[in-house]
């Protein structure tokens, strides 16, 4: 039976006149199935893209279950894998628990412990860490964990990922074994099935969107480009159109995010209107970026995927993969970022020849093929640098040889063939004496770069 409003599910009025105010207007489908099931205490296993309302999911059932501040030490704790999505779960702490006493604590990493340690000494109902934070105070003897009484994995499978594996197996060993337990996750692959043994306990399994289905209200694009620098002219292309007045770029790395946002803010958009976030920017720096973007002040945000999962912004108008993932399910998440809160968004990836095989496995995974567009005219096509073109046909060889082991390789190191219409060394041409590359051993079948 659909439920239609949250009096249905029998909270006190504390909660109801903070959900009222945050502008909660009727439950999501994630909310009417979790909610019922956790408040009668059962371990729950949620599977939900993100921008579905899974916070407030496991949130409204602890708030009232604890109900009020009691005692000193933690009842609760939340893990989530980064420090951006532990402060968005406390933000949404904040808002739907203003009207009731309960203490709640966000601990992280990026900053020093002693602040967090003294507010934990103060006494706290409801902590949310990162993993190493909670496993660095607790072994410093700061949290006394006899009292908890439940516990939550938020992006279970963002923390597989992230190798928290090992910490997270140390802190169940230490904690009550008798407990609640939930885990949500936006996708359910082995590594959380594996998990999920482990931690839940007979659970009632929620699922209410196909496994790492993508979100209805974004619509998709692929360009297949041929090389970086044709990435960054169709960027420039892109962003030229006003109607791309909020955007996250991904990448995969740091130096490309450095990169990206250090062209664009030279060329395309105002050094005040663009930010760049990674794991190697400071704790302050990240937070003032994130409110900044979320007041609408910056209308660009250069991203890796580490920090992705605290992006919480329901007006984001597009998402633009530089880079495509090579861990697919972060294709979900990141194109996530919009489409939020039933408004429309735009997800566009750049494609290069070796990336292909990624977008062959995500496309497995999303169950449809991402539509494909044509580069517009307006875009220069440069030609590809040789050396970038060979490290693509390197990593084309090493993809072909993970799906057949027993393919030898079809990238042969060819000495003394120039390439067509090129010159010189980065044409492939050789620069050595005719005398001296006599005397190297001639190229051939069995002779091959090594990759």
């Amino acid at each position: 039976m659909e439920i239609k409003s949250f009096e249905e599910f029998k909270l006190n009025r504390q909660l109801l006149n903070a959900i009222e105010e945050a502008g909660y207007e009727q439950p999501t489908p994630i909310q009417q199935q979790a909610i019922p099931l956790a408040m009668a205490g059962h371990d729950v296993l949620g599977i939900a893209q993100t921008g579905t309302g899974k916070t407030a999911a496991y949130l409204l059932p602890l708030l009232m279950k604890i109900k009020y501040a009691q005692g000193q030490h933690p009842r609760v704790l939340i893990l989530a894998p980064t420090r951006e999505l532990v402060m968005q779960i406390d933000k949404a702490m904040t808002e739907l628990a203003k009207y009731t006493d309960i203490r709640h604590l966000p601990i992280y990493g990026g900053i020093g412990p002693k602040a967090q340690i003294e507010a934990i000494q103060k006494g706290v109902d409801i902590l949310v860490a990162t993993p190493g934070r909670f496993t660095d105070i607790y072994q410093r003897g700061e949290i006394v964990v006899k009292h908890l009484n439940t516990m939550v994995m938020d992006e279970a499978d963002k923390m597989m990922d992230m190798g928290f594996m090992p910490q997270i197996r140390k802190i169940l060993e230490v904690i009550p074994v008798k407990r609640q337990n939930m885990l949500f996750s936006a996708t359910f692959p082995a590594k959380v099935e594996e998990l999920s043994y482990e931690f839940l306990e007979f659970p009632m399994r929620v699922e209410v969107t196909p496994q790492a289905s993508t979100a209805d209200m974004v619509t998709q694009k692929l360009y297949a480009v041929p090389n970086f620098r044709t990435k960054l002219n169709l960027l420039v292309y892109l962003l030229s159109d006003e109607a791309t007045s909020r955007v996250i770029i991904f990448t995969r790395s740091k130096e490309t995010a450095d990169n990206i946002y250090k062209f664009l803010a030279r060329k395309v958009v105002a050094d005040d209107r663009i930010r760049v976030l990674h794991a190697n920017k400071g704790q302050n720096t990240r937070i003032n970026a994130m409110e900044a973007f979320k007041e609408g002040n910056i209308r660009v945000l250069v991203t890796t995927d580490v920090t992705a999962r605290g992006i919480d912004v329901n007006e984001v108008s597009h998402v633009i993969n530089f880079d495509v993932p090579l861990i697919y399910e972060d294709y979900v998440h990141r194109i996530g970022r919009t489409g939020r809160a039933n408004r429309s968004g735009e997800a566009v990836t750049f494609m290069t020849i070796a990336e292909e095989y990624h977008i062959r496995k995500i496309e497995k995974i999303i169950r449809m093929e991402i539509p494909r567009e044509v580069i517009p005219e307006a875009v220069p096509i440069t030609e590809t640098p040789f050396e970038e073109q060979q490290d693509y046909l390197r990593e084309i060889d090493n993809q072909r040889k993970k799906e057949d082991p027993t393919f030898k390789g079809a990238f042969h190191e060819k000495k003394n063939v120039p390439a067509r219409g090129r010159s010189g060394p980065a044409g492939g041409r050789s620069t050595k004496s005719p005398a001296a590359r006599s005397n190297k051993p001639k190229s051939g079948p069995g002779r091959r770069r090594r990759t």
